[in-house]
C-alpha cells in the first residue's frame, strides 16, 4: 500500500547535465530507485504530523536512467509546498482558512523561503483524479501497466518534444472549438509549464495508487480491470471530435472518460 495512495504525478525528468554544477554533484551519486516516489509521500505525511519548512530540510529526486544518460526529476518540494499554500488561501475566505492553518503553522511552512530561489518545479499532482488534459500528451503504446509489489500500477512516458507539439494540437482544437475560456487556459498553462525545461527531458504521468482504485472500480463494471482503461483513448477520441466539428464523437470520449474517473473519485467519500 502506498503512503498516499491517492495522489497521480505528472513528472519532468531533465538530463542531469542541465542543472547546476553543485545539484549535478549531489543527484550523480543518486541511483535509479523505484522506491523514491514512496520516499517522498512518506516525508510528506510526517511534514503533515509534524510541521517544519520544506525549505530547511533536504530534499530529494526521481531518477531515470535511458540509454546511458541520467534523468532527474527533483522533487521541489518548498516551491511546490509554497504553491499549495496560497492555492488554499485562495480557496477560502480568510476567516474560515485561519481554522484550518494557524499563523504559527504558516509561519513553519514558509520559513526559509528568502534562502530559496523559486523555480518552476518539475513535477505537478492531483488528488483522487487525473485531469483529462493530461491524459492528451501521450499515446496508448506509451502506456505500461500492471501489478507490483503496492499493487496496481499504470505509467506512460514520452518525450518532452512530443508531449509540447501534442499540446499545442490540443490546445488548437480547443480554442476552436469553444473559444478563448478556463479549459483553454487551462492547456495553454501546461503548455507554458512544459516550455520551461529542456527539450531533451521526458515526461511521465504515473497513476500512483489512484491505479489500485481504478481497477477495483472497473472489476465492479465488470471489465478486465486496468486493462480496461482506455482514457488516453478516449481523450483521443474526444480532441479528434472538435478538431473535425463532430461534436457527438467529442462528447461521448469526453462521457466515457469522466465517467470512468467520477467513480474513481468517489472513493474519497467513501473513506
Amino acid at each position: 500500500m502506498r503512503p498516499t495512495p491517492y495522489v497521480a504525478s505528472l513528472r519532468v525528468y531533465e538530463p542531469l547535465s542541465t542543472f547546476e554544477p553543485a545539484d549535478q554533484l549531489r543527484w550523480s551519486q543518486l541511483s535509479v530507485n523505484n522506491r523514491s516516489s514512496d520516499d517522498e509521500q512518506i516525508l510528506a505525511l510526517k511534514r503533515v504530523i509534524f510541521p517544519e519548512s520544506p525549505a530547511l530540510a533536504p530534499d530529494g529526486a526521481h531518477i531515470l536512467e535511458i540509454d546511458g544518460i541520467k534523468y532527474v526529476a527533483p522533487w521541489s518540494t518548498a516551491t511546490r509546498c509554497w504553491a499549495a499554500l496560497e492555492n488554499f488561501k485562495e480557496s477560502l475566505p480568510i476567516s474560515v482558512s485561519r481554522f484550518f492553518l494557524t499563523q504559527n503553522a504558516e509561519e513553519v511552512i514558509t520559513a526559509g523561503a528568502e534562502f530559496v530561489e523559486t523555480k518552476v518545479p518539475h513535477i505537478l499532482t492531483e488528488t483522487w483524479i487525473i485531469p483529462p488534459r493530461w491524459f492528451s500528451l501521450f499515446l496508448p503504446e506509451e502506456r505500461v501497466r500492471g501489478r507490483g509489489d503496492d499493487g496496481a500500477f499504470t505509467t506512460m512516458r514520452t518525450s518532452i518534444a512530443n508531449a509540447k507539439a501534442r499540446c499545442e494540437m490540443v490546445h488548437m482544437a480547443v480554442r476552436g472549438a469553444f473559444g478563448v475560456g478556463p479549459v483553454e487556459e487551462e492547456i495553454e498553462n501546461l503548455g507554458d509549464w512544459l516550455a520551461e525545461f529542456s527539450p531533451q527531458s521526458f515526461l511521465e504521468l504515473d497513476y500512483g495508487g489512484l491505479a489500485t482504485y481504478l481497477e477495483n472500480s472497473l472489476i465492479a463494471q465488470g471489465e478486465a480491470g486496468l486493462e480496461g482503461d482506455t482514457s488516453i483513448e478516449d481523450v483521443l477520441m474526444s480532441i479528434g471530435g472538435l478538431a473535425t466539428g463532430d461534436g457527438s464523437l467529442a462528447g461521448r470520449g469526453y462521457e466515457r472518460l469522466v465517467t470512468r474517473w467520477r467513480r474513481v473519485a468517489a472513493f474519497e467519500q467513501a473513506m
